[in-house]
């Protein structure tokens, strides 16, 4: 039966189970942390995992309890300010910064906040005639849910790494990666259709679907590895300007930078820090955690170039004959599911998101979010780099093909990677 043809109850029911099984990941992720581990914020663009679980409880509230029942009490009415991320709409907010700063509320206070909330939410779903309107509400929700998750994963390995007895997260072992020979697949010149289909979820940045003209491209089946990428290390590629951007050079030389994120050279051998703990360099895996500045000056030291976010979607919806109806995100999902990092450069998505040489801005008739959700999206659409492709850490069930993630270009503490395109 087609979602149209459900009536609200079977809807709302079908929510209930989905809610129910997000937000129980969110906090499952954070099981296996101390008190301490939920506080630390040591740069101003990683935030606590409390203040995750708190901002993803409020939006909650914001978005659907405070829109849907009549008369609701807030469980705390400060948590307005402390947990509303950006949005302008919805009042003030407690700058990104300083969310370290914050001993109280403690964690428990917090898993308070969300068991009350939860309450609420399943109590309306279950109780009342939700029109598809909020419905539509509840799922971008569970989606921010989804996004915070990876960013839960994004944050704590960041601050694992920053400590020099390298703790371990998770206890599954890695597997090593196999050689893998680049091959690649060429594409013919034409139009293409980019963007989300109707009639299932997505963002407004995805929308609308749209007709765009590719030139003749080929592109790698497999993902630039740590082995080539440590050619280009080897090479003097972080010495020679003639590779770089301007602002990367720039980058690059104010900030010392000489290898990727969590890359630590010990008595001469190359390590990586991943959530698995302090490990080896594995050659064959995918190289992890560099920025749009490295990958386009990698791609510049080869004699090729990034692809475009459109020749990305082409490439990607490809592989749709193939692994129709599941991404390699929801098959490692159900299979391993305590892999938080990449090991498989042939994997055409779900290992690394990979930077495209475009930049993120709105689609040919491109139409915002209305009321607070506004903000979602389109605010961020200045000085940002479309990746694509999903990654190990993106949760089961929240990508597609047409996903557009971006960050600014000196950003890596993101599962970023590289995929190289050239002419033909």
């Amino acid at each position: 039966m087609k979602w149209q043809q459900l009536s609200s109850n079977e809807k709302s029911k079908y929510f209930v189970g989905e809610y129910l099984r997000v937000r129980e990941r969110s906090t499952s992720l954070c099981s296996c942390l101390a008190a301490e581990d939920h506080a630390v914020q040591p740069v101003a663009y990683v935030s606590p995992p409390k203040w995750h679980l708190g901002h993803t409880t409020w939006f909650f509230e914001e978005v659907i309890l405070e829109k849907c029942l009549s008369g609701y009490t807030r469980f705390n009415q400060q948590y307005r300010l402390l947990f509303n991320s950006y949005y302008k709409s919805a009042g003030k907010h407690w700058q990104q910064n300083q969310r370290g700063d914050l001993s109280r509320p403690t964690v428990e206070e917090v898993i308070r906040y969300r068991s009350y909330v939860d309450n609420l939410i399943v109590n309306y779903l279950s109780s009342a005639e939700v029109d598809d309107s909020d419905l539509s509400l509840l799922e971008i929700g569970l989606h921010h849910e989804q996004q915070h998750q990876e960013l839960l994963l994004m944050d704590i390995k960041y601050i694992f790494g920053c400590n020099p007895i390298s703790p371990v997260f998770s206890e599954a072992r890695l597997s090593t990666a196999s050689l893998i020979n680049q091959t690649w697949r060429s594409f013919n010149e034409g139009i293409s259709q980019i963007g989300a289909f109707e009639g299932s979820f997505a963002y407004d940045n995805e929308k609308p679907k749209h007709k765009t003209y590719i030139y003749s491209f080929a592109i790698s089946e497999s993902t630039v590895t740590n082995g080539d990428y440590l050619e280009f290390i080897d090479s003097g590629g972080y010495d020679q300007a003639e590779f770089w951007l301007s602002l990367g050079w720039d980058w690059v030389s104010n900030e010392e930078i000489t290898h990727p994120l969590y890359w630590r050279k010990i008595d001469n051998e190359w390590y990586e820090f991943s959530l698995h703990g302090l490990n080896l360099l594995d050659l064959n895996a995918p190289v992890t955690h560099v920025s749009y500045f490295e990958a386009d000056a990698y791609a510049k030291w080869k004699g090729v170039r990034l692809p475009s976010e459109q020749e990305m979607e082409v490439y990607l919806a490809s592989y749709d004959g193939e692994f129709f109806g599941i991404s390699e995100c929801e098959k490692r999902a159900r299979d391993k599911p305590d892999i938080y990092h990449p090991t498989q450069s042939d994997a055409p998505f779900g290992q690394v998101w990979c930077w495209s040489k475009s930049q993120y801005s709105g689609y040919p008739g491109y139409k915002p979010y209305q009321g607070m959700l506004t903000e979602y999206n389109g605010k961020f659409m200045c000085n940002q780099f479309v990746l694509r492709g999903g990654c190990i850490a993106t949760p089961y069930g929240h990508y597609r093909h047409s996903y557009r993630n971006f960050y600014a270009p000196n950003q890596r503490w993101m599962f970023s990677g590289i995929r190289l395109a050239k002419d033909i």
